[in-house]
């Protein structure tokens, strides 16, 4: 067996054991930043303790700037790179099958993805130098020049119309689309994938797509693992290598999701044994000041599992639910706070008048002194399990660099989290959430009443 070949099956116990090697989730997380002449913009987090590499390369290209008729375009595109790469001057081409041998041949892997706010590709690879040269090359060419054969594409269009049709018979599908709906309105953010519109993307749209998108100039690649900044800045080098150099023309700007202006209540008939219940509003942007206050609030009012209010109310003294729970999502626009649990469809009306009341009450007078607490030791004491692999971290870091955080973010994270206090959290979540003017969408057979 090649030594290549005999360390990419020893990749799989590397990855494996990566959990239990890393011993940066106690120290300090010192994450260096630079800009490569060809504008994109370089984050890297140093993890030694193991030979692997993992990087996000991020492009301003998801699902908010996906053409109206054509929503879910970029996600589309970035799977279709998948299917292959064309032939150059120096290498043959290579289909699908052919590809994805190259990568296990490698022990490695690459792939891309779409989001709301943005276009994602992913390598991993250990850093031995003779593997990590062929993984990086063999990125650069699927990131650059996929093939998108237009057999494929129909070939895996009516798949995926299929899988929309069987996804829209699920009432949690319905429920989620009908409230995304009404949350964003016009907005990107709440834009559905129908079968018309898988319909009207061709390979042309996608051959677009990356054209206009997949730029180094429109870069932010996040680094962690095993590999100095020389070494992190050769691999960005050789990751786009083939792609055009230039200077990109600055992107449109995107609207902003606008505040509701009323209540809305949306019922949906449906044969269902559980009725789903879905409340929330647009909530805040990523870089929001109020980010620590809110997410500490929320933990207390829903999303901290069996210890929230919500939990409490809904379930442990009424029994009305299995679970409840709350969570913001916020994006390089307003994501959405939502409010969600199942119930008996009988227990519907019942269970949504209480979520209001203790939602209001929560507004209007923030957490006790106990509940924050008691939120902040939950919090700092699971911050480890946050970085406690190099994908975790990669994640934290990614985030960090698309949404424009303090680099030392990690680092004060706790701090962060231990000065919130219960005025900061009535505060914020009056600045962010309003009550009376909630959407609301109950999925279920109560729903006929």
């Amino acid at each position: 067996m090649s030594t290549i070949k005999m360390r990419a099956v020893c990749a799989v116990f590397t990855g494996a054991i990566g959990l239990f090697c890393a011993n940066f989730a106690w120290a300090g997380i010192p994450i260096m930043h630079w800009t490569q002449p060809s504008g994109a913009q370089v984050y890297l987090a140093e993890s030694p303790a193991i030979p692997m590499v993992d990087v996000r390369i991020d492009f301003d290209a998801g699902a908010r700037r996906d053409p109206a008729d054509k929503p879910g375009l970029s996600n589309l595109m970035a799977a279709a790179t998948s299917d292959g790469v064309r032939a150059t001057a120096r290498e043959p081409a290579l289909d699908e099958n052919g590809l994805g041998e190259a990568w296990a041949d490698l022990g490695a892997s690459f792939g891309g993805g779409a989001g709301s706010d943005r276009l994602s590709f992913s390598l991993r690879s250990l850093t031995y130098p003779d593997l990590l040269q062929k993984a990086a090359a063999l990125a650069a060419r699927q990131l650059a020049e996929p093939a998108f054969p237009e057999a494929l594409w129909l070939r895996d269009r009516p798949k995926l119309v299929a899988a929309l049709k069987e996804a829209n018979t699920r009432p949690a599908t319905q429920a989620a689309r009908a409230y995304s709906h009404a949350v964003y309105g016009s907005h990107p953010y709440g834009a559905e994938t129908t079968e018309d519109s898988l319909n009207r993307v061709s390979v042309q749209d996608l051959v677009a797509l990356h054209g206009r998108a997949v730029r180094p100039c429109y870069a932010k690649i996040s680094i962690v693992g095993a590999l100095d900044r020389a070494q992190a800045d050769a691999l960005v080098t050789q990751l786009f290598a083939r792609l055009p150099a230039g200077d990109c023309p600055a992107l449109p700007p995107v609207p902003e999701v606008q505040p509701l202006q009323q209540a809305q209540e949306k019922t949906i008939a449906f044969a269902s044994a559980q009725a789903h219940v879905l409340v929330g509003q647009p909530g805040y942007k990523r870089n929001d000041p109020d980010h620590f206050a809110l997410m500490v609030g929320n933990h207390i009012l829903g999303g901290g599992g069996f210890t929230s209010r919500l939990t409490e109310e809904v379930r442990e003294k009424r029994g009305l639910s299995y679970s409840v729970y709350s969570y913001f999502a916020p994006g390089l626009h307003a994501g959405a706070f939502t409010i969600g649990l199942q119930t008996r469809p009988d227990q519907a009306q019942q269970a949504l008048q209480l979520v209001r009341e203790v939602l209001t009450k929560f507004v209007a007078e923030g957490p006790t002194e106990k509940e924050l607490a008691a939120a902040k030791a939950n919090l700092i004491g699971g911050f480890a399990l946050m970085t406690d692999s190099n994908r975790k971290l990669l994640d934290n870091v990614a985030n960090i660099a698309w949404n424009g955080l303090p680099l030392d973010y990690l680092d004060t994270w706790t701090q962060q989290v231990q000065r919130v206090t219960v005025a900061d959290i009535r505060a914020a979540f009056a600045r962010k959430i309003q009550p009376e003017k909630m959407v609301t969408v109950v999925l279920g057979a109560a729903a006929q009443k």
